[in-house]
This record gives structure tokens, sequence and C-alpha cells, in this order.
């Protein structure tokens, strides 16, 4: 069974989600035949990547909450990670584009480091004090520790073009799907589950989900094969 998982790294429910829905596979008795494919997601993806501000000032303006409804929104956002054993720092972040982590992040996958580099970047988005915005450096060193060679992070990061479209066929795919916000978890392109819910309830819908699977239709035909006791060899 196979669960994409389309979230950013700037959605702190995403980083939520993310914990629940990983102790709700940890429980699954058929966690070993479950294959989970992170995609790209960005909440703001017009926003130029030297374009960073605080988090508190990205929610006054877009959200038109005062600056009391904004802290007091972190603090319960610190409260929620704190339940699942994530570190998250509810003053001093900063907002900005993700592209490029999302273009690095198909990268990684390529190269089998994707869940390393994701974990990495949530962690410093969320919990570390150094911005992940707007630094190349940063990125890198992040990269870099995910298992990744420095100096094809660096030429990725060179070239806007590297891994653009695959960040947008991603996109393209979630609008077709609906999802209108992030997380979004997708079980066997049958189930959709949208947002950070408990672990609970992404263990029931593994449970259905892979309950459902329609069985292998098997098309007969007399072609030779080999079974447990040896092949059939034909004899002239």
């Amino acid at each position: 069974m196979r669960v994409e998982i389309w979230s950013d790294i700037a959605c702190p429910w995403c980083y939520v989600g993310k914990a629940r829905f990983e102790k709700a596979l940890a429980a699954f008795p058929h966690r070993e035949q479950v294959e989970v494919v992170h995609r790209s997601f960005e909440l703001d993806p017009g926003r130029a990547k030297d374009d960073v501000q605080s988090v508190i000032s990205m929610l006054t303006g877009k959200y038109g909450m005062s600056e009391a409804q904004a802290e007091a929104g972190e603090d319960n956002l610190g409260t929620q990670a704190a339940a699942e054993g994530l570190p998250y720092r509810t003053r001093g972040r900063d907002h900005g584009s993700t592209f490029d982590m999302h273009r690095l992040l198909h990268f990684a996958r390529e190269r089998g480091r994707q869940v390393e580099l994701l974990d990495l970047l949530y962690r410093a988005n969320f919990a570390e004090e150094r911005s992940v915005f707007n630094d190349d450096a940063r990125l890198v060193e992040l990269a870099e520790a995910a298992g990744l060679d420095a100096g094809a992070v660096r030429e990725v990061l060179a070239d806007p073009q590297a891994y653009a479209d695959e960040v947008r066929a991603d996109e393209r795919e979630a609008a077709r799907l609906g999802a209108s916000g992030v997380p979004f978890f997708v079980l066997d392109r049958t189930y959709g589950v949208s947002g950070a819910q408990p672990a609970e309830v992404f263990a029931r819908a593994l449970t259905q989900a892979w309950g459902e699977r329609p069985p292998l239709t098997t098309v007969d035909g007399d072609a030779e094969a080999c079974g447990p006791d040896g092949c059939a060899v034909p004899r002239k």
C-alpha cells in the first residue's frame, strides 16, 4: 500500500501531523508493506526567495488577527507539538519561500534520503534559532547532515529550474485530488485524510484502506512457470 503525504516545511500542522501519522504507522501490523511518499505543496507559492518576515507578522498580516491572537496560536501549536515529543519555538521564527526546500526534497528522494532531509528541515524551521529561509548555506548544511553530497546540493540550488517541474507536478496533482490545504494524506489513491488528525484516525484509515484493497486478478494462460517443485522442462 502506498501513502502519499502532501506537506510544506512552513506548515506547523504538517510537522505535528507527520509525527501523529508515524505513531499510527508504527503500530500498524502491515507497516513493512506500506510505502510512504512525501510530496510538495507550497502554502505561499508566489513568494520571492528574499521575502522573509517573522511568523507573527505574517499571521497578523495574512489572517487579520491581532498580535496577541497570533501569539496565542503559536502557544497552542507549541503545546500540540510537545504532546507528540516535538520541540517547537513559539517565538522568533521566520516565514518565507519553501520552493528551494521542495526542490531539494525531490533531489533527496532520488538518492534515498528524502525522509532524513525532511525531518532535519522541519526541526530546523520549528525548533532551531537560525532561519532556513533565503540561506543557501544553511540548506547545504542540513542536506549534508541528511547524507547528501554538499557539492551536488549547491548545484541544485544554483539552478532554479532543477526539480522545479517535479514540485509543480506535485502541486497540480494535489489540486486535482481536491487538496486545499496541508497536511493531506492519500492512501492508495482511494482514501484521503486532511489535517493533523489524531493517531487513532490515521490508524483507522490505514486499517480500512488495507482491508479494502482490490484482490489480485490473474490472467491465466498455458505458459510455462517454475514452482516449489522446480521447473517443468519440455522434453523432445
